[in-house]
């Protein structure tokens, strides 16, 4: 995939969805359903771009539960309505998760798959501006027909085991994902296809290659 660059003013997270869209960043579906875990699974797709030195991601869900019990940043937000964006820099086993909840709330680790993987110091947190549709107030189950949008701002900051200040030209590995563990009709979608016996999330040797103009 080709992540395009676009200008970027300064806008702020809730602004990204119509800067992408004015710059006519192409969505990407997150529908690769190796477990099959549900028989209702959302409909979830993401679009991507960056501005030199910042990532913009936005994500948009439509499903028929939403969780957000996570009140803070560094929490179980996989056990909420999440979407997840890993990403491996140096395209090897050295990755970060970046896990977001519906209200925003987020799990950022960094480090090698097989040891043990460092919480992301508070400033990296700090840095990755998000904003969700769903508000930033936790709540308990719901259900109906929703549909939510959640944005990340990313800055090369975040990346806090490398020293990256741009991100033009890099050719990175990645791969984007839907869960919710404790919903009633939980799942684990990817945009890659993962191709293990159990639901694992966590291996970047099966990341795709992005790369960024």
């Amino acid at each position: 995939m080709i992540i395009k660059k676009i200008a970027y003013d300064g806008q702020s997270a809730a602004e990204v969805p119509a800067l992408l869209e004015a710059a006519g960043i192409p969505w990407n579906k997150i529908e690769s359903d190796t477990w099959k875990r549900s028989d209702d699974n959302p409909a979830v797709r993401f679009r991507i771009a960056h501005a030199g030195d910042r990532i913009l991601l936005h994500f948009h869900v439509e499903e028929h539960e939403v969780l957000a019990v996570a009140a803070e940043d560094n929490g179980k937000v996989w056990e909420d309505s999440c979407c997840e964006f890993f990403l491996s820099p140096d395209r090897n086993q050295v990755y970060y998760n970046f896990e977001c909840s519906c209200i925003g709330k987020l799990l950022l680790h960094g480090g090698h798959v097989d040891t043990d993987r460092s919480n992301a110091p508070e400033a990296a947190y700090k840095a990755v501006e998000r904003w969700s549709s769903l508000g930033s107030e936790p709540f308990e189950s719901r259900k109906g027909d929703f549909k939510w949008d959640l944005v990340e701002i990313i800055p090369a900051e975040a990346l806090f085991l490398h020293a990256i200040d741009r991100f033009d030209g890099r050719k990175m590995t990645a791969n984007f994902y839907k869960c919710g563990n404790h919903l009633e009709k939980y799942h684990f979608l990817s945009w890659a296809p993962i191709d293990l016996p159990a639901p694992n999330f966590h291996c970047p040797q099966f990341f795709a290659t992005v790369e960024f103009e």
